[in-house]
Order: C-alpha cells, then structure tokens, then sequence
C-alpha cells in the first residue's frame, strides 16, 4: 500500500520508488542483551527474527540503496557484546541486497561509529532522495524537501474488545509546518511503540497529530484506520 505518492509501505519498512531506496527504522540491536542486563530474561530470537523479516521484504522489493533512519544499536553510553556481533551480522546481510548502505545517526546511537568503520560506513544526520529528506526524527532539521521522514517514535495504537488489549504498530501521515511528514514504526519486533492515542509523543517533530492519518501493521498487512481524532 502507497502512504503517499511514490512511497510504498513493506512490512514496517518504506520503499521509495522509482529511485528503490528501502527504508529501515529503529532496529535497535543488542535489546535483548540490554534488557538481560536489567533482569529481564528473554530467549534470543531478535536477529532470527529481523533477518526473517528483511528476507521476506527482499522476496517484494530488491533495493538499490538501503537506509537505516537511527537507532542501529540500543545501548547509549557503551557497546554491547552482542551489538558488535549482531550489528555487523545486519550490515553484511543488508550489504548483500543493496549497492549501497546509509546509516543516519539516531539519538541511541553515539557509539555506533566504532562498529560501522569495520565496514567503512559513514554516519550521517540526514539523507535526501528526490523531495524527500529522512531523518531521524529527535531533532528539529531545516530541509526545502516537500516530505520528511522519521522514526524515533515507534508509533503504535492499543485497541481493546472488552478485557483484551493488542499493540499494534502503525506509520502516521500528517504533516510539520507546510511539509508532508511520515513517522515510521520500529522494526524491531520487541519495540512495539509509542501508544499515539494516550502516551506521550517524543519527537519533537510531533506537537498536534490528531490529523494525522494511521496505518496499521498486522501479518504484513497495512489497514488505513484514518485519522487520529476520530479513533
């Protein structure tokens, strides 16, 4: 399904025709680890599964360039044992899909550079195809481009039927100023989100969404649930 002209949503990715740019968002690798370290025991499945996940979108789409809109790794102030194996384990993967590989630095990131050298990549704020400029999304940027493009939030809805509750992750489209924008999920299956009905929103990119529109992602498929203010 198109979100918007051009650009066309693959599971929790974007995919920018013609140019075949593949946008990844927030994978945060090394999680689980980070969570270990805090007491929460999970079985290790978050690289199985996000490979799973990138060779399904590979079987629809075949990018020239690939980009990573911040947040490649989780921990802030150190590098994780499983973020040196994981993080390098995801770039040689990517690096055999695509031509090219953009990384930009998302606010978990300062310590991202040390593992992204072993394969000479640089690390940049923000990246521009076409009218469109991706960026992260934790920091105002000035760009001309008619649409924006961030993560960061790890947009979500909870929707209720009596006592159940199920987090589903979704893309909002609205727009900042007189630009289009479009925030995009997490793509790491245990980030389910922000909660954009009720939480409070991060980004600063967002200060009024209750026109903006969601797109919700379930079984690898999108459902247009209109705008905010109506849900």
């Amino acid at each position: 399904m198109e979100i918007s002209k051009g650009l066309e949503i693959v599971n929790t990715a974007l995919f920018i025709r013609p140019e075949d740019v593949l946008i990844l968002s927030d994978l945060h690798i090394g999680y689980e680890e980070a969570l270990h370290h805090r007491g929460v025991l999970l079985p290790k499945t978050q690289l199985k599964t996000i490979l799973s996940q990138l060779k399904q979108i590979f079987t629809q789409v075949k990018p020239k360039i690939i980009v990573i809109n911040g947040d490649l790794k989780h921990e802030f102030g150190r590098i994780l044992q499983d973020e040196w194996s994981d993080v390098l384990t995801i770039i040689d993967f990517l690096l055999k899909n695509c031509t090219e590989l953009i990384i930009i630095q998302g606010n978990h990131d300062p310590l991202v550079t040390p593992i992204t050298k072993k394969r000479n990549i640089t690390v940049v704020k923000k990246y521009g195809v076409r009218d469109i400029c991706i960026t992260h999304g934790d920091a105002l940027i000035e760009t001309s481009a008619k649409t924006i493009i961030i993560g960061h939030e790890h947009p979500a809805i909870t929707l209720r039927e009596k006592s159940k509750y199920e987090k589903y992750k979704c893309f909002l489209r609205g727009s900042w100023k007189r630009q289009k924008l479009i925030v995009m999920p997490s793509f790491n299956p245990l980030v389910e989100g922000t909660n954009v009905l009720q939480d409070t929103l991060l980004s600063p990119f967002l200060t009024d969404i209750k026109n903006f529109t969601v797109f919700v992602i379930s079984n690898n498929e999108v459902f247009n649930f209109g705008k905010i203010k109506n849900l």
